[in-house]
């Protein structure tokens, strides 16, 4: 059996690397298969998930000889971590690697909503010409908030400032006397700095503190007009307040790239049916050609290098 099982997908190269130094199972269907992961585990010294894989107790009971859990990518809540630390289990996400790439996508996503242009191929090209409903604003002299002041965040911070943005944040775990905060406007709490910002992005790990924090209430005190992008986890906002912010057109558009239930279903989902200036991806923020390989790297140079010092 395998001595390293990849349940979800990674750059090719980087397990044909990890394949000439031990036994490799690489299915990236296999997170939904659980039978056939429940029996993959049981030689499984490294496994190597994303973000669907849930290495929870019962995952674990399968996989007696496992070591390491390497995760291509950085939230780790769907990792049981107490569990890993209880069983001596070294758990190693890919910090940094796709730092860029989500940073990219904030900033894209929050100049299309701004603009408020891209979604009017179809009017266009049937001859409507509708100028007037498609003057949009600009990113210059907008705030951007961020809540949570992390890698990530700072990453965003730095393309944002380069296009004219003022940038503030709200992180109650970063210290008043960080470095970040020289180029960050700092707020003292939540409602203060989504009361200010023309735009707001999530930058935080989904915890019970941070879960539903983009409440009713929250989004019933941002700027009129305001835009809300979460590439973050999707337990932190109240989709169903949110959906309802964008109908009654107090908000002037929002970025989903994760879900509270993911994959999200169309039941879910139909919840969105026709919120205006809403743009919905599936968990992709952070996964782009460059950023796959670099995260695939990372985690494969981890994982040769374990089973070379306790395993081979």
């Amino acid at each position: 059996m395998a001595r390293v099982v990849i349940t979800e997908f990674m750059d090719e190269p980087a397990v044909a690397d990890i394949a000439r130094h031990a036994e490799t199972l690489y299915d990236p269907a296999l997170v939904d298969k659980p039978e056939a992961l429940a029996a993959a585990l049981a030689d499984c010294v490294v496994l190597i998930v994303r973000n669907r894989t849930q290495v929870r107790p019962a995952l674990l009971e399968r996989a007696p000889h496992l070591e390491m859990v390497g995760r291509l990518g950085v939230g780790l809540d769907n990792i049981d971590m107490d569990a890993c630390a209880a069983r001596g289990i070294a758990v190693h996400p890919a910090t940094g690697a796709n730092d860029l790439s989500v940073a990219e996508y904030v900033i894209t996503a929050a100049l299309v909503l701004l603009r408020g242009a891209w979604g009017a191929s179809a009017a266009v090209a049937a001859g409507s010409w509708p100028r007037n409903a498609l003057i949009g604003r600009e990113a210059a002299g907008k705030t951007l908030g961020l809540v949570g002041v992390g890698r990530i965040a700072r990453e965003t911070a730095r393309i944002a400032g380069a296009l004219g943005f003022r940038i503030a944040g709200f992180d109650p775990l970063v210290p008043a006397e960080d470095p970040a905060w020289t180029a960050i406007l700092r707020h003292e709490t939540l409602e203060s700095l989504t009361g200010a910002a023309d735009v707001v992005s999530l930058h935080v790990p989904l915890t019970p503190a941070t879960r539903g924090m983009i409440s009713a209430a929250v989004l019933a005190g941002m700027k009129p007009g305001a835009v809300l992008i979460n590439a973050a986890r999707g337990g932190v906002v109240d989709e169903a307040a949110l959906a309802f912010a964008l109908k009654a057109g107090r908000l002037g558009g929002a970025a989903l790239d994760v879900f509270d239930k993911e994959p999200l279903s169309a039941a879910d989902g139909a919840r969105f049916a026709d919120c205006p200036n809403l743009l919905l991806t599936p968990h992709i923020a952070g996964v782009t050609v460059e950023s796959n390989e670099r995260v695939s790297r990372l985690i494969a140079d981890l994982a040769i290098r374990h089973l070379a010092r306790h395993v081979l």
